[in-house]
């Protein structure tokens, strides 16, 4: 089950499911420590009247939304046959390690009638399943998870008072399945504690009329210590939960609104996708610089492990995203993260943790019995080539002559070195950007050449023209190699990869979107090159119009998530998106824009209903699938609109589309 809904702070993230239920919370890293875990959900249950139902049964129709330009969710759930809705609002308060949830019950019933709200923690705390606390506090009227140093403070209010029912218990464990069983019957047993595997249940009664409403408040606090934890909830009571709701989306909606870009021409639900795409990267944010891929953690339960890792390439995407629109201080933070994991020799591992910590990896050090480097050479590539565009934006000097040794210089030395010196004079093999392949890449290949340009750059900023001028010829020599030989005159496309075999180049010529993409985007060739102009045509040829629901596949015969081999793969929106910036690029009227601007329409029919993208769609049904949010999808679709708004000032059609004009 995907995610409909993203929150956070910076240290907290959270996510949700499509029933509105909190299936992820991570904490004190957004990604690292996810203390709800794979399977488990916090339950939303009520009882009326004898009968009681969870939000995640089938008679409920639920609608998971965010409030319209800021970070809050508002979701709906109708039970025609209960005669019952309610009507969720839910925050991470920006400033403390809280999140607040607002529910709103509505009696659609005849006569005044009792209502059971009833709200289920499932914490597996620091992602184990043993040696949980739960207790009730009477204190602080609080339900206490806790292990170690991490304690979560589960409490709410109806009507100035705290919650009326509460029970603690033991969770799939000992032939017991949890408090949440014991709430069927509307009534809890207030079991003060238990430990082990632990689950709760706090409970509200409300007295509804004929078509009124009640409001509960009900809020979870995160700290390393119980003092910590309860003082939050302290601060909450005194400034209320209306207040730290409100100022949450005041911030929020400022945020986004930083500045004013004339969105001419657009759909508003294009307007609408851009900003909420700018939250949901946001919420993967960590405070400390890491920047997650997707805190979807279903793909656990399918898999071998989740994306909750720091990809540098999609970090990197993320960055580039951010600064464009004038975010510099989060992606600051993302490239100092990345300065203080290069390795001594100069290149990026596969992933990390938000901690630094190295991530897990499917990429062997070892092939054919010799050494390798277990590494995808585009993750260091794109974040010198990233970096220039920080610079350009912010010009924020100081930083760059900082990291100019330590991680610009290192990591541009790393990429003149690692060459295949032999045949081609082009980067040494790794593995590709889909993880899969070990080779030549063109798409590694073009980014090299982007970041050697890039580092090129840096260095004749620094007045280090010596080096300057040797990053800008080695950067020529591989653009050279490039188009010597990963372009295929025979198939007029760009190769996959090449390997090299006793002194031989063997090609790899599987149509990959990547390469046609890396060639444009690190500028190997210009839009209106022929030759990219007829790889284009190819693309659109075999990737795109063999796929019913429409977008573009990653690569022929691509299947992961395969759904059925007639297709060349599963549409996905990164891949869709690339070719819509090659034609933003290459629009000269403003008639071709208005038919771009029908293409991002595209994306966004395909988007959730809370506007979130995942990493691929059906190509048959078009539905989503595999993990949601991908902030790398959502970085594309930023992009995407900002370089349609930084065309229209090109072309003269708007004068002030876009107030952060490259310099």
């Amino acid at each position: 089950m995907s995610r409909s809904l993203a929150l956070g702070n910076g240290n907290i993230l959270l996510l949700f499911d499509h029933s509105a239920q909190l299936r992820d919370f991570y904490f004190p890293y957004a990604g690292l420590e996810n203390h709800i875990g794979s399977g488990n959900v916090h339950k939303i249950g009520v009882w009326v009247e004898g009968e009681f139902s969870w939000l995640s049964e089938p008679d409920w129709e639920i609608t998971v939304a965010y409030e319209r330009e800021t970070m809050a969710g508002r979701s709906s759930a109708r039970n025609e046959r209960l005669a019952l809705e309610l009507e969720f609002l839910d925050i991470v308060y920006n400033e403390k390690n809280i999140f607040l949830r607002t529910v709103t019950v509505r009696n659609r019933g005849e006569k005044k009638r009792e209502i059971r709200l009833f709200l289920n923690q499932q914490f597996q705390i620091s992602e184990t399943t043993h040696a949980d606390t739960v207790y009730y506090n009477p204190t602080v009227h609080a339900l206490i998870h806790y292990k170690g140093r991490r304690v979560f403070l589960v409490s709410g209010q109806h009507k100035g008072k705290l919650f009326s029912d509460y029970s603690a218990g033991i969770f799939k464990i000992e032939g017991r399945e949890g408090t949440w069983k014991d709430a069927e019957d509307g009534v809890l047993s207030q079991n003060p504690i238990e430990h082990g595997s632990v689950d709760s249940t706090l409970g509200f009664s409300l007295e509804c009329p004929a078509g009124g409403s009640e409001r509960v408040y009900y809020w979870v606090t995160v700290a390393e210590t119980f003092h910590e934890a309860a003082a939050l909830q302290e601060y909450l009571l005194e400034k209320t939960p209306d207040h730290l709701a409100q100022t949450t989306q005041d911030f929020w909606r400022a945020w986004v609104n930083k500045y004013k870009f004339t969105f001419y021409g657009l759909d508003p639900k294009v307007v609408d996708v851009f900003k909420q795409s700018l939250f949901i990267v946001r919420t993967h944010c960590d405070s400390r610089g890491g920047i997650l891929a997707s805190g979807d953690s279903d793909n656990f339960r399918y898999g071998r492990d989740t994306y909750a890792y720091v990809w540098p390439r999609d970090g990197a995407f993320v960055a580039l995203a951010l600064d464009r629109c004038g975010y510099f201080d989060v992606s600051h933070r993302f490239y100092e993260f990345c300065s203080e994991v290069v390795t001594e020799e100069g290149y990026l591992l596969h992933k990390y943790q938000p901690d630094k910590s190295f991530g897990s990896s499917w990429h062997p050090w070892v092939k054919n019995g010799r050494s390798q480097l277990a590494i995808q050479e585009d993750e260091t590539a794109l974040l010198l080539f990233g970096l220039w565009e920080h610079y350009q934006k912010n010009r924020d000097l100081e930083f760059i002559e900082s990291i100019y040794n330590s991680f610009i210089k290192r990591s541009a030395d790393f990429m003149m070195r690692y060459r295949e010196g032999f045949v081609t004079n082009l980067p040494f093999e790794s593995y590709d950007v889909w993880e899969e392949r070990i080779g030549i890449s063109t798409f590694t290949a073009s980014s090299v050449y982007g970041a050697l340009s890039a580092a090129s750059s840096f260095a004749a900023l620094l007045g280090k023209g010596e080096e300057a001028a040797r990053y800008n010829g080695e950067a020529e020599k591989i653009k050279e190699a490039i188009l010597t030989f990963l372009y295929s005159p025979k198939t007029q496309s760009f190769l996959k990869l090449i390997t090299v075999e006793q002194g031989a180049t063997k090609a790899d010529s599987t149509l990959d979107a990547s390469s046609f993409y890396g060639i444009f985007r690190f500028g190997v060739l210009p839009p209106s090159d022929p030759r990219l102009v007829e790889a284009g045509r190819v693309l659109e040829e075999r990737l795109h119009r063999p796929i019913p629901a429409g977008g573009y596949a990653r690569y022929e015969g691509d299947r992961y998530y395969e759904v059925t081999p007639d297709v060349p793969g599963n549409p996905w929106f990164i891949t869709t998106l690339w070719m819509i910036q090659y034609r933003i690029a290459r629009a000269q009227t403003e008639e071709e824009l208005r038919s771009i601007n029908g293409e991002l329409s595209w994306v966004v029919d395909h988007a959730q209903a809370s506007d979130i993208l995942s990493e691929q769609i059906h190509p048959l049904t078009g539905e989503q699938l595999s993990v949601s949010p991908l902030s790398w999808s959502h970085a594309e679709f930023v992009l995407s609109v900002i370089e349609y708004l930084e065309k229209l000032e090109e072309l003269g059609i708007c004068s002030v589309c876009y107030p952060l004009k490259r310099i």
